[in-house]
């Protein structure tokens, strides 16, 4: 798969991504819509109330940084304007894409490139997104079943990116198999 123009492994020494890691961003979250929503089989509207939005770390507020992660999702809820029942409040996921610790990986290991690397992390959280709006997992499980599904969701990226013709998905595939082998059940389909 192309993901436009081949961009070289970048392993950045500076605490963001810059402008030409930014682009890399901007086309691993177009590419990582296309993937999951082909997957899913998603129309355009239910592609619209996934309801998110995906930051990097110098758009973050203090609350959404934690950068022991590549990303987290923080949830956010919105009422309508004029809305007067709690029904009418809606939930809003942020993707907070975590730039230190993604270049700190890419600096230690040095088979890893940004474009398969933060591709697999965007289409990793917009699968944790699609199951909290299909009621498959609930946001704010037990630690347990939180960490039972990553596994899961880590196995599902896996088996969405590892049919595709992406430059260095295999290596990327490769540095998070331990995440989609933890031993904490079976996966459900």
């Amino acid at each position: 798969m192309d993901m436009s123009r081949n961009i070289d492994c970048l392993t950045g020494r500076h605490p963001y991504f810059n402008e030409e890691e930014m682009e890399v961003v901007d086309q691993s979250v177009a590419v990582a819509e296309e993937l999951v929503n082909n997957h899913y089989k998603l129309s355009t509207s239910q592609m619209a109330q996934l309801n998110y939005d995906v930051k990097t770390s110098a758009h973050l507020l203090a609350r959404e940084k934690a950068e022991e992660h590549f990303a987290q999702i923080v949830r956010y809820s919105a009422k309508r304007k004029g809305a007067v029942l709690e029904t009418d409040t809606e939930d809003f996921y942020k993707i907070c894409i975590q730039d230190t610790a993604i270049l700190s990986a890419l600096k230690k290991t040095t088979d890893l490139c940004l474009p398969p690397f933060l591709l697999y992390i965007v289409c990793h959280e917009l699968i944790h997104i699609v199951r909290f709006r299909r009621f498959l997992q609930n946001f704010n499980a037990p630690f347990a079943e939180r960490h039972a599904e990553e596994s899961r969701v880590h196995g599902r990226t896996h088996d969405l990116l590892a049919g595709k013709r992406i430059e260095g998905i295999r290596q990327t595939l490769t540095f998070f198999e331990a995440w989609r082998s933890d031993g904490f059940g079976e996966r459900d389909v």
